[in-house]
């Protein structure tokens, strides 16, 4: 599977959502905290997010021809572009600008190893996060799509 992928025109269900938006997980601990720092840093408050389990999540999810029962990946779109595995992370580190956008430095990682690293991160995330999973934080709650 391609980890970075033109955005399909939107269905009229999703023709409303922003150009700018993280599709998590919101049970997990890893994915939540993806979120809630991306949150946290986003100095433009450019991105919304959608929990992977909600109606928009799951058609999200199936849009771009992802499991929305497996949810291993984030779906992160920006300006018109959906990323996923390792490609969301280092795309949305790159929104934030610096110091975070020094992390794109993962692309220069062979595609392979680097979707197989996180790939091997999303299988365990359960076991890796805390058993529980804390609230979403303000900033991400006032940008929290239902």
């Amino acid at each position: 599977m391609e980890t970075r992928r033109n955005v399909k025109p939107a269905p009229p269900a999703l023709a409303h959502l922003p150009d700018n938006l993280i599709v998590f997980d919101g049970i997990c601990v890893l994915c939540s905290g993806f979120a809630r720092f991306v949150a946290r840093h986003d100095r433009t408050a450019g991105f919304r997010f959608v929990d992977a389990h909600s109606d928009i999540g799951q058609a999200l999810y199936r849009h771009h021809g992802l499991d929305p029962q497996k949810m291993e990946t984030n779906i992160v779109i920006c300006r018109g572009r959906a990323y996923t595995k390792m490609a969301s992370f280092t795309a949305a580190m790159k929104s934030l600008g610096w110091p975070w956008k020094a992390l794109t430095v993962l692309d220069l990682l062979p595609r392979r190893l680097a979707d197989w690293t996180y790939d091997r991160i999303a299988q365990n995330r359960y076991r890796l996060g805390r058993r529980t999973c804390p609230l979403p934080s303000a900033a991400l709650k006032e940008r929290l799509l239902d």
